[in-house]
């Protein structure tokens, strides 16, 4: 099973703790924390179910390529961050 971390600045609007889900690709990893997190769906993905554009979410380092299917491939292993690109000044 795939271990999710996100962004401490999440923290700050959910509770996001490091889990653990089932899946092989990012959007099944993903569909699996939100079961557990529905409001979570709405900071990361649209209502089309493509990242927003502020999100990146990098697989065991790698920044996911496929940002609208999700379909970048999750090893049984693996490990996703989620971060929010944050503007301001």
């Amino acid at each position: 099973m795939a271990q999710v971390h996100f962004t401490p600045h999440l923290r700050r609007f959910l509770s996001t703790p490091p889990t653990t889900v089932p899946g092989t690709t990012v959007s099944e990893v993903l569909e699996a924390v939100f079961a557990e997190n529905p409001r979570l769906a709405g900071y990361l993905v649209d209502d089309q179910g493509r990242l927003r554009k502020h999100v990146a979410v990098f697989v065991d380092g790698d920044l996911v390529r496929d940002r609208l299917a999700l379909s970048d491939p999750v090893g049984e292993t693996g490990e996703i961050y989620v971060m929010q690109a944050l503007s301001g000044g």
